[in-house]
């Protein structure tokens, strides 16, 4: 019997590409099919769609992600789509991502101090040097 995935931790993803007129989350679950996996590796991505930013599904909810290493079988992955190793996320980007965290910490009951960027568990600057993440924090504060 698979034991049931319930999440205690939320990690924020910058996923390092451009966000631009092409649909990259459809690009990204590709890139990580084609790695063997069963599904794009984040739960939910946030990307710019014909001038608004939308909450894309990703992996289930019920299932564990592939998005960071030693913590995929207790972390919800979101990620949102954009290159902040070169600039910060729009305001607009940031407040829904902030919002959508927010529902993620209700529905599973999951503390403020549970939410982390990527970089915490991975040598690695995801979300990015750019990423204002004590400016995101003060948003899911605002959101709750």
């Amino acid at each position: 019997m698979t034991p049931v995935f319930i999440p205690s931790r939320i990690i924020i993803h910058g996923t390092a590409t451009d966000d631009g007129p092409t649909l990259s989350w459809d690009n990204i679950r590709a890139n990580h099919k084609a790695k063997g996996w069963s599904d794009i590796g984040y739960h939910a991505g946030i990307e710019l769609i014909e001038g608004s930013y939308e909450i894309l599904v990703g992996r289930p909810w019920t299932r564990p992600g592939a998005h960071t290493i030693g913590q995929n079988e207790r972390a919800l992955g979101l990620a949102l789509v954009g290159n902040f190793m070169l600039e910060e996320p729009p305001r607009a980007q940031l407040i829904l991502a902030a919002q959508f965290v927010t529902l993620w910490m209700a529905l599973f009951r999951i503390p403020l101090e549970e939410v982390y960027p990527h970089r915490k568990f991975s040598a690695t600057a995801c979300p990015g040097d750019m990423f204002p993440w004590d400016n995101f924090i003060d948003l899911v504060k605002v959101a709750q």
